[in-house]
């Protein structure tokens, strides 16, 4: 579990266990696929759209909280700048 003293207050959320198991569905979609019509494939490559949608949410509502560029950059393994020219312009 992880809480961040920010701009306003957050909820102490276990995302940590959550994220790993969405990872844990999605692997078995993967293997679902594998072992069934070859356009199901369609269906798990549009979850990259998802994904990407989720982490721009997420990056939104940590702007929203006051969390800064460095620590959304760090937290990616990215710099701030990098973390800025990725998504400040699509938020």
């Amino acid at each position: 579990m992880k809480s961040r003293v920010g701009a306003r207050a957050r909820r102490v959320i276990d995302t940590d266990a959550y994220l790993a198991m969405v990872a844990r569905v999605i692997a078995a979609g993967g293997k679902r696929v594998a072992e069934a019509d070859p356009q199901d494939l369609r269906a798990l490559l549009e979850l990259r759209q998802v994904i990407d949608e989720a982490i721009l949410e997420a990056v939104r509502g940590l702007r929203e909280a006051g969390i800064s560029w460095e620590e959304i950059g760090s937290a990616t393994g990215t710099t701030r700048q990098a973390a800025i020219m990725k998504w400040t312009h699509r938020i």
